[in-house]
């Protein structure tokens, strides 16, 4: 054995013992110290011919070969790799180095398996803006919008507009000789002669005075035949519906108020709980002063109801899916009032009518084990105990939307950290202070007077659908409840779609479709078939109610856009209760009917028309492109770069990681 051959197999050994070691030495890196970790990385060394030969690979640099084995000879360190030119401009580099800091570039949250801490919303961030959880408790709430339009509407059903002397005649069985009844069935006469069997008489007139009985020839035992309310009466019609609009005033006063300390999910029970007994109660009452108190009482537990509901969902929710829940939130009213018919065919009295719009409520007690709480509401007002609720219940929302990954291993003190950052916030501003700031009392009448005329309108063309007749009641419920949803799924359009614009076109829209209601004094008076005329009527009505559901579902899902975070929802809590406050003047503008059924529908065409308006008016103020004063102001220029350029000569960003990806 030759020495030259011994030195070639010692040489091979050790380089074989150097390869058999590297591959299982374990790389430890410093995680909190990314900067001597890359420069590891770019080391340079110099590595034995035979290694090479052994385990570099043709696509491997010489630096890619040095990583897998990390071997360095001691007898020649490395000089330092020169490190590759950075893939943003120098100008981008500077600029985020001028705005964030150095520091604080070098405090970027490092790669882990889990998400990192963030000191944003830890809820929002892993449950998601909407997912399988969000649809099921979003459905599970819409459904109290059901017994809610039940209770309002039933009026059409349970009060039935009667018409003499067909339906109804004052009772003759106890006038003397000399008395008769007049044509409308309402006045018995007192002449100074006998009566003829034909209704005349021969003397003149001394008195008339009201009938005070009535003989009913109806299948439907309606509230007009237990009270008594046609002719003189038949004011009091509206004036039980003017006591549930009250209620629905006063419950949601209440109801925002309550859950100042309750829990929405508590004043939601609270409300179902109240709408279950003081329905029954309301349709078996046998005096018209006790039916109004009760049906203002029940009237307050379905305002409870659907405002605590949308509290829930509005925070369990987030970004684009909130506008649109909060807009889709009255097709399930407006699927009420589909339902309403086939509901009251069932029954041929009012009594019977109230305890079949009042029990669906109860399997609203019994989806509460799937009906959430409020979340971010616990947090900030609940106890220590709240915050495991919270916890539990959102890991098993998580779950359910099979996001479990996005949870962080220190969830809980996240948790706890959004409830400090949630006690913190500050407190919303007060109805003065609404006033305040550039263009608030623009957007504050705007608003107010926009919404108070579709609210109007909205439920006052409902109720006027007894002008129509009786015998047209189911179809042109089930197309006002049609007409309701088109609307809201246009609403839908504009807030997704259109963007700022939404305002105008929901406006224009409402404006064209009011000057369309007015129309109907073109055929009031002609000579036309009584069904075609009615279809008119409807027809003209249609147009109007579309515009007003979209107008109305979208300043309900967006109006707050206008106003800064503090400001929104007391905003929100005013505009809504100054429309209620004029919804109570709803029943009794039916009332315009006696005079003709057009001047009804044109006056609310008018509103339609003054709410498209004030709606155009809500349109935010364009605002003037600021991307180059802001880039101004970070490169510390003198004021003559501060003036507006030209877009050419605009300095472009570019996006770290994407050279191509340029945006002015």
């Amino acid at each position: 054995m030759t020495p030259e051959f011994l030195k070639q197999h010692i040489q091979r050994n050790n380089s074989n013992n150097s390869i058999h070691s590297n591959q299982h030495t374990t790389t430890n890196y410093n995680n909190d110290n990314d900067s001597s970790r890359l420069s590891a990385s770019l080391t340079s060394a110099t590595t034995p011919p035979l290694t090479q030969a052994h385990n570099a690979s043709l696509y491997m640099t010489r630096n890619d070969a040095n990583s897998i084995g990390g071997y360095t000879p001691p007898e020649s360190p490395a000089p330092p790799a020169t490190p590759p030119p950075p893939r943003t401009p120098t100008l981008n580099a500077h600029v985020r180095s001028r705005i964030l800091g150095e520091a604080a570039l070098a405090q970027m949250p490092k790669a882990t398996p889990t998400p990192p801490s963030t000191a944003g919303d830890i809820i929002g961030s892993v449950l998601g803006d909407f997912g399988i959880w969000q649809l099921r408790s979003v459905l599970i709430l819409f459904l109290c919008k059901l017994p809610a339009s039940w209770f309002m509407a039933c009026i059409i059903y349970t009060a039935p507009e009667i018409k003499p002397p067909t339906q109804y005649h004052c009772d003759a069985a106890e006038l003397t000789a000399n008395q008769s009844v007049t044509a409308n069935q309402c006045y018995v006469v007192n002449w100074s002669a006998s009566v003829a069997s034909n209704g005349t008489s021969t003397g003149a007139m001394l008195s008339q005075q009201p009938c005070t009985q009535f003989v009913y020839e109806d299948n439907f035992y309606s509230f007009i035949m237990q009270y008594n309310l046609v002719c003189l009466r038949e004011i009091f019609v509206a004036w039980t519906q003017y006591w549930h609009l009250f209620g629905v005033l006063v419950g949601g006063v209440i109801g925002t108020k309550a859950m100042l300390k309750l829990s929405p999910r508590t004043v939601y029970i609270i409300g179902a709980v109240l709408q279950i007994i003081l329905g029954v109660v309301t349709g078996y009452s046998t005096d018209l002063t006790m039916h109004c108190i009760f049906r203002c009482l029940a009237a307050i537990g379905c305002a409870m109801m659907f405002t605590s509901a949308q509290a829930i969902f509005v925070d369990i929710t987030g970004g684009r899916y909130r506008t649109g829940v909060i807009i889709l939130y009255d097709t399930f009213w407006s699927l009420g009032v589909i339902l309403l018919p086939g509901i009251s065919s069932f029954f041929n009295n009012w009594s019977q009518l109230y305890l079949g719009i009042t029990f669906p409520t109860v399997i609203l007690l019994f989806l509460l084990q799937w009906t959430p709480e409020s979340p971010r509401w616990l947090l900030k007002n609940g106890n220590e105990h709240d915050v495991y609720r919270v916890e539990r219940m959102i890991r098993k929302a998580v779950d359910i939307n099979e996001r479990t990954f996005l949870i962080p291993d220190d969830f809980r003190q996240q948790i706890e950290k959004l409830r400090e950052t949630l006690r913190s916030q500050k407190p919303p501003a007060t109805w003065l202070q609404l006033w305040r700031g550039p263009r608030a009392k623009h957007y504050m009448l705007a608003a107010h007077v926009a919404l108070a005329c579709y609210i109007v309108n909205y439920m006052g063309m409902l109720l006027n659908l007894r002008s129509f007749g009786r015998d047209y009641r189911v179809p042109n419920t089930i197309a006002m409840g049609v007409a309701e949803i088109v609307g809201c799924f246009i609403a839908l359009h504009f807030a997704m779609k259109q963007g700022k614009k939404k305002f105008v076109y929901a406006g224009c829209f409402n404006i064209v479709a009011g000057l369309i209601g007015c129309l109907g004094w073109t055929f009031t008076h002609a000579n036309l078939n009584p069904d075609f005329k009615v279809i008119l009527w409807m027809i003209i009505a249609l147009v109007p109610k579309v515009s007003v559901s979209c107008a109305q579902s979208l300043m309900q899902g967006c109006m707050a856009e206008v106003m800064p975070a503090h400001k929104k929802q007391p905003f929100a809590f005013s505009v809504v209760t100054f429309a209620r406050i004029w919804l109570l003047s709803a029943p009794f503008i039916n009332l315009l009917k006696k005079t003709d059924v057009a001047l009804s529908l044109t006056f609310f065409a008018v509103l339609t028309v003054i709410g498209g308006i004030s709606t155009c008016l809500l349109q935010p103020p364009r605002q003037k492109n600021t991307a180059n004063l802001t880039l101004s102001e970070a490169l510390g220029s003198d004021e003559a770069n501060k003036k507006e350029r030209s877009p050419l000569t605009a300095t472009v960003w570019t996006v770290e990681g994407d050279t191509n990806n340029t945006r002015l």
